[in-house]
């Protein structure tokens, strides 16, 4: 079955970037939704991966020996997995000096045989985890840095989430850092907040388990004690 084909091509298009239509310089500002605020997007929709988050991935997580990371960029993902000891494909639409550029995703059609790792373009989530779905074989998986808002929305959950595919979400309780144009060095902090989801090709798991990692450190307790002898946490939240 053609994932791709039959769940994507067969549905009406709606737009994936906006699921509320009012004030876009309101409260989606505030909130640090990049695509209401009013500075200009990245260049290709080019948002690079801490490889913090990669490694807390791989601690989380085992996959196959073979890895695709389709999105590559600037090797962010691909150099932690190589590190690790996997044996890593890296391609990207965009040729930015690692890996293989020049290489379209949602054109290749020869099946891949390992996983598939990465951080697509926000505007092509479901065409990347529906096509990449496509390309391994049963049994293997697919894992996607993805904003923790995909969980929502009408248009996502038909294509990918009604499959039964979707076996875990890793939840960043402390934000996780994608830059800009790879530009890590002048970010200021995360308006973004993100998650690990991890698809299995033949899955059937209507009721994903959510997990959180990157989980903040409680801070020392500067209060006296309670007279109940009860401890309360500061959380840094």
């Amino acid at each position: 079955m053609n994932i791709r084909k039959t769940y994507l091509k067969a549905l009406p298009a709606v737009p994936e970037s906006r699921d509320w239509k009012g004030d876009k310089h309101g409260v989606f500002v505030t909130l640090g939704s990049s695509n209401h605020a009013k500075e200009a997007r990245a260049e290709h929709d080019y948002y690079a991966t801490d490889p913090a988050v990669v490694e807390q991935l791989l601690d989380m997580e085992g996959f196959a020996p073979r890895i695709w990371e389709c999105a590559c960029g600037e090797g962010h993902i691909s150099k932690v997995l190589a590190r690790r000891g996997y044996e890593v494909r890296s391609t990207d639409l965009i040729d930015r000096g690692f890996g293989t550029g020049g290489v379209d995703f949602l054109k290749e059609t020869e099946p891949f045989n390992g996983d598939i790792i990465t951080n697509p373009p926000f505007s092509m989530v479901c065409d990347f985890v529906c096509h990449a779905l496509d390309l391994i074989p049963e049994g293997n998986r697919a894992a996607f840095l993805l904003r923790l808002n995909c969980l929502e929305g009408a248009e996502r959950y038909l294509r990918l989430f009604s499959l039964g595919y979707l076996q875990r979400v890793y939840v960043a309780a402390k934000r996780a850092h994608c830059a800009k144009n790879g530009a890590f060095d002048t970010m200021a902090g995360s308006a973004q907040a993100y998650a690990w989801f991890i698809f299995r090709k033949g899955g059937d798991s209507r009721e994903p388990v959510i997990r959180w990692f990157n989980i903040p450190q409680p801070r020392p307790q500067s209060a006296p004690p309670r007279p109940d002898g009860l401890v309360q946490s500061e959380l840094p939240f």
